[in-house]
């Protein structure tokens, strides 16, 4: 398989089971309504297991730009693959999202709350405050891409890695995913704002693309800083 494919796929796996599960929990009468942030974050920790599993043979399941770049950066993923992994994560997350709105098409006319609706295909502020957003999102991915590159510095069963990177996502969505929802991936967040935008969801409301620059900028940042830590330390 062709490594930018995987990503496509890859990504799209992580959109559909990811904000599958917000869908399940925030959309009305649905099996699993109001079944809490725990679910949520438990359910984004084994989307991110379940992509790479899928995919990790094929491409290294980056599936997320801040990761592709990061990598890059630390001289272990080629520059020249980092434009086409980009383009298939965001591609990949763009379709994912068509898929939950088609899988729930139901259920959106149903829901009242716009922003809810919003919250099945991106992020948002529990208090919007863009620069304390912005580096919500800044540690959160910096946490994500040092555990990566610790992960992988081990020697761990072979197919254990994907279910220990999966726990990663669990912890940081759990202690520090309280603010802004953690994205912690500029693909994970714009590509389904953008299907958001495009799709005839029933009473949508806003976009939100003034809070839309934070969930890409500060995953890049956050991205970056992690490898250059762990340059640092390790």
């Amino acid at each position: 398989m062709s490594p930018y494919l995987a990503e496509f796929l890859g990504t799209l796996t992580l959109i559909l089971l990811g904000d599958g599960v917000v869908a399940s929990v925030v959309l009305k009468r649905t099996k699993s309504e109001n079944a809490g942030w725990l679910t949520v974050v438990i359910g984004w920790g084994l989307a991110v297991t379940l992509a790479i599993y899928a995919v990790g043979q094929f491409s290294g399941a980056h599936i997320n730009p801040a990761v592709t770049l990061a990598l890059a950066y630390s001289g272990s993923f080629e520059w020249a693959l980092v434009p086409g992994y980009m383009l298939a994560q965001l591609a990949g997350a763009f379709t994912g999202a068509i898929l939950v709105w088609l899988h729930y098409r139901p259920h959106w006319s149903v829901t009242d709350d716009p922003a809810g609706k919003l919250a099945v295909f991106c992020t948002g502020p529990a208090i919007r405050s863009p620069l304390n957003n912005l580096i919500s999102e800044i540690i959160g991915t910096a946490v994500l891409i040092l555990g990566l590159l610790t992960i992988g510095a081990n020697k761990f069963t072979e197919g254990l890695n994907p279910l220990v990177v999966g726990l990663l996502i669990v912890s940081i969505g759990l202690s520090l995913g309280g603010t802004t929802g953690f994205a912690i991936n500029p693909a994970r967040d714009l590509g389904p704002r953008i299907a958001h935008f495009l799709l005839p969801v029933h009473g949508k409301g806003s976009s939100d693309w003034g809070y839309a620059w934070i969930p890409v900028v500060g995953p890049v940042i956050g991205g970056l800083l992690g490898a250059w830590v762990y340059q640092q330390v390790f």
